[in-house]
């Protein structure tokens, strides 16, 4: 690998301004192209072809748990970068944009239209010229429950047993065990405030 490869490779999961394009990055560009061509062949898979859509994400993500449902349409940058764990399901049109990784735990559910950023751009218009962008990991923790249409941005942790309300945009870190909601999203409320008397704990 070319020192540029490794460079940017030092720089994916810290914070730290980099461009991915250009004169020693051809193998970085060949891992994206590598992750879009399996994510291709699984959008494309037949509804009935369980196996083989397991078999392409054993080959596309990180790494994959045991019992893990992705329904197509589903994207990622590179898809290795991506760690998921058991019980994992995901409704339709899950994107992940995994610059950086992203890990998520154990019997996670994601509702449809749901976004996974681990990339951004600085905010000063001058920097952003020639491509420059950061990206930081993002760890969704075991147990959680993201609503339809929530975007996640970079370096964002959200707490095991957590619930994210539909159409929120998660700014900051989630503590465990909360519902949050909105755009920043904020906590409402403790999840066990919805117990119901007599529920199987």
């Amino acid at each position: 690998m070319t020192d540029e490869y490794e460079a940017v490779r030092a720089k994916l999961n810290t914070g730290e301004l980099y461009v991915d394009f250009g004169p020693g990055l051809d193998a970085l560009e060949a891992e994206r192209v590598a992750g879009k061509e399996l994510t291709y062949d699984f959008n494309h898979s037949r509804p009935g072809e369980a196996a083989r859509r397991t078999a392409i994400l054993q080959q596309l993500l990180g790494s994959v748990g045991s019992d893990v449902w992705i329904e197509p349409p589903f994207h990622v940058s590179y898809g290795s970068h991506v760690h998921v764990g058991d019980g994992f399901y995901a409704n339709f049109n899950l994107v992940l944009v995994d610059d950086a990784d992203i890990h998520i735990g154990d019997r996670v559910m994601i509702a449809p239209n749901v976004t996974i950023s681990t990339a951004g751009h600085p905010t000063v218009p001058e920097e952003r010229v020639g491509g420059w962008q950061f990206s930081l990991p993002v760890h969704i923790e075991d147990d959680v429950w993201i609503g339809a249409g929530v975007v996640i941005l970079p370096g964002v942790t959200i707490g095991a047993g957590s619930v994210i309300g539909a159409g929120s945009v998660v700014t900051r870190d989630i503590p465990p065990r909360v519902v949050a909601v909105g755009s920043p999203c904020r906590v409402l409320r403790s999840v066990d405030e919805d117990r119901a008397p007599n529920s199987l704990d």
